[in-house]
């Protein structure tokens, strides 16, 4: 015999961990199936106001924690030479934190495991759906009793991906062509420590960089993935890095082999075209992933992921609307992303001819066409 849960959630990061421990939460049975494998999730920076978020989830003792570092400003140089900064200081939450990215995930998965979801290491796919309006899905790689497990309800968190509900009548939305290409650097030279994030703003995209447990730094560059600064080639990489200012700057306190490939991540905005289905929820980037830059990637995940799971709790409760609802606060969401995806980026005019930024700056008005030019033909 399979065993049976209500919810099934496909994937075991921030997204789908906070759906699990929504749902745990609400007395449901919740599998939890985090893929093996697969690239490990680089260093992020989570902001202070997540201490409330993760408090609700019962979370609490994920962060702060060893292994994690403070953060305690975030630097910029973007629309000017000049940097700019912003101290944790004048946030009534504190700072924020350096994050161990797999340490993060980990401990979030913990949580759900202690609230009562069952963890696995597993990748799950939808194998079929019956009449009854239950799924079975098919287990691979993973530990534990049996190959297959059945369920009222799956929550898509596999990421960018989307891996069920673009199989189930939902369609993906790209919005642009960002990609990231990082690598992490080996410990600095022991000089003070910079606990700060930095944005750059360059020519062909921006550069981001962090510190990361252990005193080594994370970098990475963000452009379009057809043009040449996409290129994972070491000697374009050190050739743009060594054309940048404060980046460089950090950078140079830390060991960059002169072979050292970056690797290749996808950034760019999407969305689905709907965030549910018969039978299925999606969350976090599966619902609708951001521009690292105008969005607070982990803090939306952890908020998506959780909404997700008390939307189909409530649902499956047989509250009408609620999948409604949280679909119309996730729209929410994508316009206050949109308005501040265009304010950021308007606020950078230093390259106004480069196919980066042209891409992002909406068309002067005045080459805007608003009706007839002949005022005779307004009337027509």
């Amino acid at each position: 015999m399979t065993p049976a849960y209500d919810v099934v959630v496909v994937g075991g990061g921030p997204a789908g961990a906070a759906a699990a421990l929504a749902l745990a939460g609400r007395g449901r049975g919740v599998l939890l199936a985090d893929a093996p494998g697969g690239p490990p999730a680089v260093g992020e920076a989570l902001p202070a106001a997540a201490r409330t978020l993760l408090r609700d989830l019962g979370a609490d003792g994920t962060v702060p924690g060893d292994g994690h570092l403070p953060c305690y400003g975030n630097r910029s140089v973007w629309g000017s030479a000049v940097p700019a900064s912003v101290d944790s200081i004048h946030d009534p939450h504190g700072p924020g934190w350096h994050l161990d990215r797999p340490l993060f995930d980990r401990r979030l998965r913990e949580a759900a495991a202690a609230a009562g979801a069952d963890v696995r290491t597993a990748t799950a796919r939808p194998a079929g759906r019956h009449a009854d309006g239950t799924w079975t899905l098919a287990l691979h790689g993973g530990t534990g009793p049996g190959a297959a497990v059945r369920c009222r309800w799956i929550v898509d968190a596999t990421g960018r991906r989307a891996a069920v509900a673009t199989t189930h009548a939902a369609r993906r939305i790209l919005g642009d062509r960002l990609v990231a290409l990082h690598l992490v650097l080996g410990p600095g030279d022991g000089g003070p420590a910079d606990t700060t994030t930095l944005v750059e703003a360059v020519p062909d995209g921006w550069w981001y960089s962090a510190p990361l447990p252990g005193g080594r730094l994370l970098l990475a560059s963000f452009t379009d993935a057809d043009l040449p600064a996409a290129r994972t080639d070491p000697r374009l990489l050190r050739h743009r890095l060594a054309a940048t200012g404060p980046t460089a700057a950090r950078a140079a306190a830390h060991p960059l082999p002169p072979h050292a490939s970056p690797a290749r991540a996808p950034a760019h905005t999407a969305r689905l075209d709907r965030v549910h289905g018969e039978g299925w929820t999606a969350a976090g980037d599966a619902a609708a992933a951001f521009d690292p830059l105008s969005s607070q990637g982990i803090l939306t995940a952890l908020w998506s992921g959780r909404a997700a799971g008390l939307a189909v709790d409530a649902h499956l409760a047989g509250e009408a609307g609620a999948l409604d609802r949280y679909a119309a606060d996730l729209a929410g969401v994508v316009t206050a992303y949109r308005r501040n995806h265009a304010t950021y980026y308007g606020l950078e005019r230093r390259w106004p001819g480069g196919p980066f930024w042209r891409r992002r700056h909406p068309p002067a008005p005045d080459a805007a066409v608003s009706g007839p030019r002949d005022p005779a033909a307004a009337g027509r």
